[in-house]
């Protein structure tokens, strides 16, 4: 396939609304911990833009090489990423409601910092649904489907970074509700997520 500048904003559109879920996650990851530095910042941002990449590729793979197996797997997809979000967002709920209900003379509770292991889970479930873009790009060769992966990556890296300096900024001035907020928006974008594959 010719990479042209039409296929290489067909790929930068494509990389932003697939990483939508993906920023907002890491707006919720920014609000539970705002004291997150600059070098965390950019390796959480990079942990989502890897699945983002990763995502695309295994669907064009599993479209040239198991198309059925895919597609009989695919109608569970929404509901994983419902499952892994409202798990991981649950946490952080419960976590921020026993921080508002902490005795104030107890002083001031350490914030807990994102697991590698939350990270991962958080990867998955917004990234999940991109393996649907492996329909999408099935005509493509193995070179333009990697360039288009690496365009959605690269897009969902900086709008990722936005998300964590924003949660960042609005953390600190939320202070003990942050979690709580945090928490909140994971379970509405798992949600929303079945919700979109149910209409």
């Amino acid at each position: 396939m010719y990479l042209n500048l039409l296929f290489f904003a067909n790929s930068v559109l494509l990389g932003a609304g697939l990483a939508m879920d993906a920023f907002s996650v890491s707006l919720a990851d920014g609000l539970a911990e705002p004291g997150m530095k600059k070098s965390r910042t950019a390796a959480v941002a990079g942990v989502y833009a890897g699945f983002q990449f990763l995502m695309p590729m295994i669907g064009w793979m599993l479209v040239r090489c198991a198309v059925e197996l895919f597609r009989s797997v695919e109608p569970f997809i929404p509901w994983i990423a419902l499952i892994l979000l409202c798990w991981i967002g649950g946490k952080m709920l419960i976590e921020g409601l026993r921080e508002k209900s902490r005795d104030p003379e107890e002083g001031e509770p350490s914030r807990e910092r994102l697991t590698a292991g939350a990270l991962f889970w958080q990867g998955v479930a917004t990234s999940i649904d991109a393996l649907s873009v492996g329909f999408t790009i099935s005509s493509y060769d193995w070179r333009a489907a990697l360039t288009a992966s690496a365009v959605i990556a690269a897009v969902t890296f900086v709008i990722c970074l936005g998300g964590l300096k924003l949660g960042k900024l609005f953390g600190t001035k939320l202070s003990g509700h942050a979690s709580v907020l945090g928490g909140c928006i994971l379970i509405a974008i798992g949600v929303e997520i079945l919700v979109k594959s149910l209409i």
